[in-house]
């Protein structure tokens, strides 16, 4: 399991939030027993380094920090991760290759989310430790196949580990990926909805609210959809993109709006909430949510029992 590999307690990953996951929440993940990651978005190459050092300054347990490849600041952060000693790191939004080699000449362990076969190929035979391989259930910037069909397909074609991300959020789903060969999970909404994100209590609630219907998939000109909660920025997502010449600047317009959203704006914000939202159902602290999330797997695994047992009959 990926847990036994990293040296954290559980095979828990959390998914980088841009304005979310700083390098205090990174460390409240770390010390509960996750894998915390810093989400560098497009900050600056000076605001990832101060989050690093805030991170090491409350934990002393593994963090990471992801790099977003859409950043005009990517060649700069990359070498601050290094200079910094981070020994893992997220990848998204594009192919870190360029970067895998010097990680690895510095015992930086790589884990790229991709969201195809092909992706995945390329990254292992870079040098990637690990592939975190991510469904469209996810919030925020998606590809275009579920994680059922992704993560064994991945799976199939790497010799690494590989990691599942995408509507994980309870014992069944948590299983499931299990089920499917992953070595661990990535997670993103689940921990929005915790009490320690630092996010309105409007981000928080949109998502104990939200039904399975509830989100959209919207950012499609540039190749760069994304899911959002369906409300009234999301529906005008087409009058957003007309004002973007590129998918950068696009990039540029989504952070304006998502601020919005971690600010509490309920129509203008932009709520990057993955389709299990509506099986979140209450707002818990970090610790609770893993090791809740742990104790239902095994719950579950149990009842599953029974069923194996039949099918082995049917031999």
């Amino acid at each position: 399991m990926i847990n036994d590999l990293i040296g954290i307690k559980y095979p828990i990953i959390c998914g980088a939030m841009a304005n979310i996951t700083d390098g205090k929440f990174a460390a409240i993940v770390s010390n509960a027993g996750g894998l915390g990651i810093i989400g560098g978005g497009g900050n600056t190459p000076s605001w990832v380094k101060e989050q690093i050092r805030i991170c090491k300054q409350l934990t002393d347990k593994p963090f990471g920090v992801n790099l977003m490849l859409m950043s005009p600041f990517c060649d700069e952060i990359a070498k601050i991760i290094v200079e910094e000693d981070v020994k893992y790191v997220t990848t998204g939004a594009g192919s870190p290759n360029k970067y895998i080699k010097m990680f690895n000449e510095h015992n930086i362990r790589t884990m790229p989310v991709v969201g195809s076969v092909a992706q995945a190929i390329r990254a292992e035979r870079a040098g990637a430790f690990a592939i975190i391989a991510e469904g469209m259930e996810s919030g925020g910037h998606i590809g275009e196949e579920t994680t059922m069909v992704i993560v064994p397909q991945v799976i199939d074609a790497c010799s690494i580990p590989v990691i599942a991300a995408g509507g994980i959020s309870d014992g069944k789903t948590f299983n499931a990926a299990l089920a499917l060969g992953a070595e661990g999970i990535q997670a993103g909404t689940i921990f929005i909805a915790s009490k320690e994100a630092n996010v309105s209590d409007v981000y928080k609630n949109v998502i104990v609210e939200a039904r399975d219907i509830d989100t959209i998939i919207a950012g499609k000109k540039f190749g760069a959809p994304v899911r959002l909660y369906k409300n009234n920025l999301a529906r005008r997502y087409d009058e957003i993109e007309a004002k973007a010449n590129d998918r950068l600047e696009l990039e540029l317009l989504e952070v304006k709006y998502h601020m919005k959203a971690v600010n509490g704006d309920l129509d203008e914000g932009s709520f990057m909430i993955g389709q299990n939202s509506g099986l979140i159902k209450e707002i818990k602290s970090v610790k609770d949510i893993m090791a809740d999330l742990i104790k239902d797997a095994i719950e579950e695994n149990n009842k599953q029992n029974d069923k194996i047992s039949i099918l082995k009959s049917l031999k």
